[in-house]
């Protein structure tokens, strides 16, 4: 049982990986490096380093492999809009060259990378599977094409597939892999507090609870355990659902997030407010309960761990 991880290099796929080694499955690594890091490979793991457009090379890298866990692509939602012929090709036309790679080689499993971003701003409570996409940045467009393409391919080749979506990943399971983006308010509240600078909360004056936005976090390494799950469920010839939320059902306000990091960096700081960000939703939460039914999977980590595992990796 060897399975090709695409995109392992990254901060997500390098978690994923580790997942894989830690569960005794053998893994192969493709990433073209634009994103990923060499530093957060892992020592014995097959690399290649390569871009999915390229189908030979795939193809070859598929040689032996029983499933793929496909992660690779343009990941910010924001930029997309300013990019999105490149989110395009990277997240569309690039997957069309690995289902073409995967048909030719007789590759029949796959887990896809999928996003909470194919809702756009849902307006229900709870996100769950029935909520309608929305998307509403070419990046999410190009997540839900991508879930489109596996259902239609496995219309017409053997194919066992499910994509997870999932929400704002954080956290680190490994003090030498950290999220290094720019856009995420984990590593934005790292870097400002190791700079000896004030962390900001845009928007105080939302319907919740203590005025900020409420989303879903979750932690990298359950999102890494939950690629697992749905490999060997694939492998075994479970059948599982097209798509499955990884969310807590209850989500953390941003204000929450400021107060952990308090807590947890021993910094004490309050944090600046200014106005809301255009298109800022005030609630944005999922239900984990299929993937806790089919993938025995959950959220095992309080806020505070989550900052601090974010904390323990960012580099000083």
């Amino acid at each position: 049982m060897t399975w090709l991880v695409t995109g392992g290099a990254g901060y997500i796929g390098a978690h994923v990986v580790r997942a894989f080694a830690a569960d005794g499955i053998d893994v192969v690594v493709i990433d073209d490096l634009s994103s990923g890091k060499t530093d957060f490979l892992v020592d014995g793991v097959p690399f290649v380093e390569a871009n999915l457009l390229d189908t030979d090379v795939v193809r070859k890298t598929l040689d032996g492999v029983t499933g793929v866990v496909h992660l690779a692509g343009y990941k910010y939602a924001g930029v997309s809009v300013e990019k999105p012929m490149h989110t395009y090709t990277q997240n569309v036309t690039a997957m069309v060259s690995l289902l073409d790679a995967m048909a030719g080689t007789g590759v029949r499993n796959i887990v896809f990378s999928s996003s909470a971003g194919v809702y756009g701003t849902p307006t229900d409570e709870i996100v769950t599977e029935q909520t309608q996409p929305d998307p509403q940045s070419p990046y999410g467009e190009t997540k839900l094409v991508g879930e489109w393409l596996l259902r239609d391919q496995a219309k017409a080749v053997p194919l066992n597939h499910t994509s997870l979506r999932y929400f704002n990943v954080v956290g680190s399971g490994d003090p030498k892999v950290y999220d290094a983006s720019p856009y995420n308010l984990f590593p934005i509240v790292c870097n400002m507090l190791t700079q000896g600078k004030i962390p900001q909360i845009y928007g105080t004056d939302h319907p919740t609870p203590d005025g900020t936005s409420i989303k879903d976090y979750l932690h990298v390494a359950d999102l890494a355990r939950a690629h697992v799950a749905a490999a060997r469920a694939l492998e075994s010839g479970k059948t599982l659902e097209p798509v499955y939320n990884l969310g807590s059902g209850t989500g953390t306000s941003v204000r929450q997030i400021m107060d952990a990091a308090r807590r947890v960096t021993g910094i004490d700081f309050t944090p600046t407010e200014g106005p809301r960000r255009p298109g800022d939703p005030s609630r944005v939460v999922a239900s984990g309960e299929l993937a806790a039914r089919d993938l025995e999977w959950k959220n095992t980590y309080t806020v505070d761990e989550m900052f601090a595992s974010a904390w323990e990796s960012w580099p000083s």
